[in-house]
């Protein structure tokens, strides 16, 4: 009986020592963060559209002016705060850090500043 006492005890030890994988389930601030940067890039996106379809003569009276500012606006703030996101996260994809959440903000902001930035130089050229 002590051999096996022996035996199972530096196993058990073994076991209890690793570290459990971080999966971290719920709304997290840093995934709260990160999902607002992204709701606000994919708002800067729809109104980049409407305001290059506007500026573009598809919808409207051809005033896209205002819509292109703030998807400029927008997209800007996301992609700086997916940009905060993504360099202050500890940990990769699942860890609650947002991450996934900062690169899509990051994403779809620069793509919310270009059709901004379409839109403006066309109601600049219309107007």
């Amino acid at each position: 009986m002590p051999v096996r006492h022996l035996l199972a005890t530096p196993a058990a030890a073994h076991v209890s020592v690793q570290p459990v994988a971080a999966s971290v389930s719920g709304l997290t601030p840093e995934r709260a963060w990160a999902t607002t940067a992204a709701l606000l890039a994919l708002v800067g996106v729809v109104l980049g559209g409407m305001a290059l379809a506007r500026s573009a003569g598809h919808i409207g009276n051809g005033i896209g002016g205002r819509g292109a500012i703030a998807a400029l606006g927008a997209g800007l703030i996301a992609v700086v705060n997916g940009g905060l996101v993504v360099v202050t996260a500890d940990g990769g994809l699942g860890t609650g850090n947002g991450i996934a959440g900062g690169y899509v903000a990051l994403v779809l902001g620069l793509i919310a500043v270009v059709l901004g930035g379409l839109a403006r130089t066309r109601s600049r050229r219309a107007g």
